[in-house]
């Protein structure tokens, strides 16, 4: 049921558990993303970073536990209600997912179409200006096929922030990105956050972008948040997870073989334990 009033925090996130069959994903979660500001999930692959998104777009349904959104319980929506919800986010996918026989122009008015009836001279004028905001009006008629990748990952932000959503997903914006490319990504995040009073939640591994921008950062590892804290108070964490990840240290709770056997075992010289 939503509050009457406008809460402070755009989503919470309350002793959530989540998995699939005997399989457990997520155990125990709690978090917090304050109206405008860049949330930071940081973590290693398949630590449940993207579950978590999917679980706050009402892709995925909590087993145990609470997702809160703009006041709303997700898990207790019904098809229409979690769709009028959907209208106050965006999502910025991993590579852009841009639609590739729809040009440039096209992929930014797919959700102002499919979402709204604006008349067709309003929405050429605000695809335009979603363009404008990250550079590429002039490239409007293009093909997805002719821009570059991080042309192509600005067209999907362009979308992403086509109908000015409260709430911004980002599933690992920089993946694939040439140094420049990943530099512009994060000031556009960062600067279309503030312009437009959104809240972002930015899913990344890569910790110089993602630190340059946050405002908070929560670390997953196995499917818990083993620290948090401001992208400082991290730099400086002693936590031994943390410290290899940030510093990315080869040596560290997570193991550079995989479990099992040693190799002395293998090959006979010593038996197992």
């Amino acid at each position: 049921m939503k509050s009457e009033h406008t809460v402070s925090n755009i989503v919470e996130i309350r002793d959530l558990v989540f998995g699939y069959g005997d399989r457990e994903i997520l155990s125990g979660i709690n978090m917090t993303f304050p109206r405008g500001k860049v949330i930071a999930i940081m973590g290693g692959s398949g630590s449940g970073k993207t579950t978590i998104l999917r679980l706050i777009g009402g892709q995925l349904l909590a087993r145990a536990g609470q997702v809160m959104v703009d006041g709303e319980e997700v898990n207790g929506l019904d098809t229409a209600e979690l769709y009028k919800l959907r209208r106050k986010m965006g999502m910025l996918f991993q590579y852009g997912a841009l639609f590739t026989d729809l040009s440039v122009f096209e992929n930014v008015a797919f959700p102002l179409r499919e979402q709204t009836d604006l008349p067709e001279e309003l929405i050429r004028d605000l695809v335009l200006m979603k363009l404008n905001a990250v550079g590429l009006r002039n490239a409007a008629q293009l093909e997805p096929g002719e821009i570059s990748g991080g042309m192509a990952r600005r067209v999907a932000l362009a979308r992403a922030i086509a109908l000015d959503p409260q709430l911004i997903l980002y599933d690992e914006p920089f993946a694939g990105l040439d140094p420049i490319s990943m530099g512009v990504t994060a000031n556009l995040i960062r600067k279309l956050n503030d312009a437009l009073h959104s809240t972002s939640v930015l899913v990344s591994h890569d910790v110089t972008e993602s630190f340059s921008i946050a405002d908070y950062v929560y670390f997953i590892s196995s499917g818990k948040i083993v620290a948090e804290g401001t992208p400082a108070e991290m730099m400086e964490s002693a936590d031994p997870y943390v410290r290899q990840f940030v510093h990315a240290e080869t040596d560290g709770p997570v193991p550079f073989h995989y479990p099992g056997p040693s190799f002395a075992e293998d090959l006979g010289l010593e038996k197992a334990s």
